[in-house]
């Protein structure tokens, strides 16, 4: 498992410089740096230690769509979710938790095989703009 304390690599100058966008997730505590939108590779998660000490599991699409929810499958209480497998359902982008196989939106944290279950989502922004979800 990879896990990033914030930031994970370069930001803000430096990423600029070396042309890759910083990828932030809004937190209680605000925007947070994690890492650069290259570290992320599509169908990988990437586990996040925000400043308040819960985790968050980032995600990027084939489209280089960022997405950010948190890592912590509901039905084990284990921190997972960033080790799941990716898909998607009816347009929806998804992670499979590798524990017991429930779907969690990307976008809106719900879970697909159970609709009274959800975990929460972050917006997401990088260099090139915020990800509305």
């Amino acid at each position: 498992m990879t896990t990033a304390t914030a930031p994970l690599t370069r930001t803000g100058a430096a990423a600029a410089a070396a042309g890759t966008a910083t990828v932030e997730i809004h937190c209680p505590q605000g925007w947070v740096a994690v890492c650069t939108l290259d570290d992320l590779i599509p169908g990988r998660g990437v586990a996040a230690l925000l400043p308040d000490g819960t985790q968050a599991a980032l995600f990027v699409d084939r489209a280089g769509q960022p997405y950010a929810i948190a890592n912590r499958d509901p039905f084990t209480g284990a921190q997972v979710l960033s080790r799941g497998l990716t898909g998607s359902a009816d347009g929806r982008p998804f992670v499979a938790s590798p524990l017991l196989k429930q779907r969690f939106d990307l976008a809106s944290g719900s879970c697909l095989d159970d609709p009274s279950v959800s975990v929460p989502a972050y917006r997401v922004r990088t260099g090139s703009g915020e990800r509305a979800h």
